[in-house]
């Protein structure tokens, strides 16, 4: 009886008789004889020929039959390729119909955008959104290995929330029993800053939402976030943790997944020249450099896709821009002991104009600087007294980052639009399917 086998391991059993269980990506008629059937499994893809004199006439009726996106066990010989290095083709010795589909509305021509996202459930088995899912599953485990690897706990924070670290104007509002309002999460930074007087560095990895009527490339009402915290760990230390971070991420994105980078046409040398020691520069400096390309930027704003695309220009590396004006940043941002108008945060900004992938800072530790900031931004305090009394039993310095995981991937893969590199991206405007 043949073995049954994955199209990635083909190349083990050349020769030997196996069976697979997919589904017809393409076919086409070569001769009165001979089929041609381009099949995937999920782990890759295949050629099988389908040669009428050796499958036989009944076996040879049911290829006639195939249509795109049918369901089928086929088993043959692989043999390597006759016009492709590396690459394998399967002798069709038998075949087994599962379900004929029917007329497949996803084709070769081109679709709009929102034909695509209606029909993504169908779209998601494309072979470059396949190539995506893959890349997404190793970025994801990526950085679970490397934070793993370096001390960091999994600590689970909630999704459910009395209140915002961030304020309340882009949250999703939930009722919540006869306890009032509550809230979707859009990180679960102050919960993990109480895992770390406990474990000294933990981690989560989960869904969480901003309700911003955004409807740039770059955003989603529901998304993926990494938010690590570590006790006794500082600003400079914190960003070198990123840069280590990103770094494995690349690795091993490049050693697992450059069948599909390949197959998204992804530049896979700009992706190793980003495997280097990143660049650090103030924001002050960002200000500067920005003026000098000729953006309409001053001291105290922030940066928008435009500056940030500008920023990165030529550059083959990440770059943080670190030290911030506090009042554009959040109050737990510790103040720079240098300059007290000053925070001591960094964000993250990838090349090729794919924007910020990483915020952190060093958190502020000491309960009367905390609580006089929470004071100046109107942050109701006794919502927050537990945060606060983080720094009244054993507070330590401390600093943590967020990763946006579709950000991520968008970067990694080259694929500028995220609504990509979530199965099922929720938007402004969409929630179907």
């Amino acid at each position: 009886m043949a073995k049954k086998i994955f199209v990635k391991d083909l190349s083990k059993y050349i020769g030997k008789e196996v069976t697979l269980q997919g589904w017809v990506r393409n076919y086409r008629k070569a001769s009165s004889k001979l089929r041609f059937v381009i099949f995937r499994d999920g782990t890759g893809e295949l050629q099988a020929v389908a040669w009428k004199p050796e499958l036989g006439d009944k076996n040879f009726e049911k290829v006639k039959a195939l249509t795109l996106e049918s369901s089928v066990i086929i088993t043959g010989i692989p043999k390597k390729h006759p016009n492709f290095e590396n690459q394998y083709e399967l002798q069709m010795t038998g075949i087994k119909i599962i379900h004929i589909s029917e007329d497949y509305p996803i084709g070769k021509k081109e679709h709009g955008v929102d034909f695509l996202l209606s029909n993504r459930h169908l779209w998601l088995r494309s072979s470059k959104q396949n190539a995506l899912m893959k890349i997404r599953h190793t970025v994801y485990f990526a950085i679970c290995e490397f934070l793993n690897k370096n001390g960091f706990f999994r600590f689970d924070s909630p999704i459910l929330t009395p209140n915002a670290c961030e304020g309340t104007t882009t949250l999703f509002e939930v009722p919540y029993f006869d306890q009032g309002k509550a809230y979707l999460s859009q990180s679960g930074q102050l919960y993990l800053e109480a895992g770390i007087m406990s474990l000294g560095r933990v981690y989560d990895f989960g869904p969480v939402f901003r309700a911003e009527k955004s409807k740039t490339r770059k955003h989603l009402t529901e998304f993926w976030m990494m938010d690590a915290e570590a006790a006794y760990v500082e600003h400079k230390e914190n960003m070198n943790i990123q840069e280590k971070l990103i770094r494995f991420v690349i690795k091993s994105v490049l050693k697992h997944n450059l069948t599909d980078l390949q197959t998204l046409e992804r530049d896979i040398e700009a992706l190793r020249k980003a495997d280097a020691v990143f660049k650090i520069i103030t924001y002050k400096q960002m200000i500067e450099i920005l003026q000098q390309k000729g953006i309409d930027i001053h001291y105290g704003d922030d940066m928008g896709a435009p500056e940030e695309e500008a920023l990165v220009e030529g550059s083959d590396v990440p770059i943080f821009v670190e030290k911030w004006p506090k009042h554009i940043k959040p109050f737990y941002m510790k103040v720079d002991p240098n300059d007290p108008e000053i925070s001591l945060g960094s964000d993250l900004i990838a090349p090729e104009g794919f924007g910020e992938i990483i915020g952190g800072s060093q958190r502020e530790n000491d309960y009367k600087i905390l609580k006089k900031r929470m004071e100046e931004d109107e942050i109701p305090i006794n919502d927050y007294q537990w945060y606060l009394d983080l720094r009244r039993y054993g507070s330590v310095p401390h600093s943590g980052f967020g990763v946006g995981l579709e950000r991520l991937i968008g970067w990694i893969s080259g694929v500028r639009y995220i609504r990509e590199t979530i199965p099922f991206p929720r938007m402004l405007y969409r929630i179907y399917p």
